[in-house]
């Protein structure tokens, strides 16, 4: 019968398709990984890996194996998990993914009380593009991530959190820079700047200028909201940014105009995922009631959502 470790070295592989990043990642030789799969093949009596000297890649059938593999080494964490709860009470480690468009701007905010009300929790954070947030979360990668609405995974589940602003920015020079407050007439053949493809900010803003009228900057994608920063105060173009950024990176600062938008409802909506499967379903549910509460007292730009 095939060990956890060897099913554990194979979604390695098939994740890496590399023999030396993957045993690297599982911190053996390369020589132990590949010997330890061979046994596995010789244990199934199935061919799972195509090795050449272009490289290394999963048969159709071992990329199948693979993906149960995930499955069940989820499940064994899982019942490791449930029994240390019940012995223990919770302590140890939470694999939290956030994007990196809210988690600089939101965690500060949280972690100290979140530390203060669970002393015995680590927490380990990630940043990673929305797009892959909610697949990394079904692998087991991610036990909770924050990410922004729309997500329909009937396997997930997901407590809204609050609703964002977006704000609009331009260099202090621009035409816009003297409105009182900026229409959706005032945005008709604008230049505007947005997050490169995989962040929800780029769709997002993609609709809006969509609606508006206004010219999508496609050749000046931003990789990062201090790149958008940036780009806004050269005078590229102007820029839809979240209330909270604004909060942490602009504040006062005179680099950039923040303008009055009277347009309603340009806003994101920010969840709480976790695996249905999740032995800590409970732990989560209060995680996600102490964001609301912090939300609520010390985040006045956010718009919290009723539980």
């Amino acid at each position: 019968m095939p060990s956890l470790r060897q099913l554990e070295y194979l979604v390695a592989l098939s994740q890496e398709l590399h023999f030396r990043r993957a045993a690297e990642r599982m911190n053996v030789t390369q020589p132990t990984l590949s010997v330890q799969l061979q046994h596995l093949e010789k244990e199934l009596g199935v061919a799972l890996i195509e090795r050449s000297h272009s490289g290394v890649m999963l048969t159709p059938l071992g990329r199948e194996v693979a993906a149960r593999a995930i499955d069940v080494l989820r499940g064994v964490q899982d019942i490791q998990d449930l029994a240390h709860i019940s012995a223990n009470g919770f302590e140890g480690t939470i694999r939290l993914g956030v994007p990196p468009t809210l988690g600089p701007y939101l965690l500060p905010h949280i972690v100290p009380k979140l530390h203060a009300e669970y002393p015995s929790m680590n927490l380990y954070v990630r940043e990673e593009k929305p797009v892959s947030l909610a697949q990394q979360l079904l692998s087991g990668k991610h036990d909770l991530a924050i990410v922004p609405m729309p997500i329909t995974r009937s396997d997930l589940v997901i407590q809204k959190l609050f609703e964002e602003p977006l704000r609009l920015v331009c260099a202090p020079d621009h035409n816009l820079a003297s409105n009182k407050a900026v229409t959706k007439n005032d945005l008709k053949s604008e230049r505007v700047l947005a997050m490169e493809s995989g962040h929800h900010l780029h769709d997002q803003v993609t609709r809006l200028c969509d609606v508006f009228g206004a010219t999508l900057l496609r050749d000046y994608e931003g990789t990062s909201l201090d790149t958008l920063r940036l780009m806004v105060g050269m005078g590229v173009g102007i820029a839809f940014l979240p209330a909270l950024y604004i909060r942490s990176e602009i504040g006062t600062r005179d680099e950039l105009k923040v303008l009055d938008l009277n347009i309603s409802n340009i806003r994101r909506s920010i969840a709480l995922a976790w695996r249905q499967s999740s032995v800590h379903a409970s732990l989560f549910n209060d995680i996600a009631h102490l964001i609301r509460i912090i939300a609520k007292q010390d985040l006045p730009e956010l718009i919290v959502t009723p539980e």
